[in-house]
């Protein structure tokens, strides 16, 4: 028995014309019990999403992070 999915078309800005067609199992929206669950699922299966995260991670555990002061002051950020 194949699975049923769901397909929907996301652009990814306003003024593209180009589409991206995002396929989610069934599953997911019948489980998902709000918009948050449906969004980490979504970044879960984006390899780019992940790649960056796993990139971060180095970064931390190597002593690269930054701390909320740096940050704050950076941004201009009281």
């Amino acid at each position: 028995m194949k699975k049923k999915k769901i397909q929907f078309v996301k652009e990814n800005r306003p003024s593209y014309k180009t589409k991206n067609t995002i396929t989610i199992p069934v599953e997911v929206f019948e489980t998902a019990e709000s918009k948050e669950e449906i969004e980490d699922w979504l970044l879960a299966h984006d390899p780019e999403f992940i790649k960056r995260m796993r990139k971060a991670r180095e970064s931390d555990l190597a002593g690269k992070g930054k701390t909320l002061e740096e940050i704050k002051r950076k941004l201009c950020i009281k």
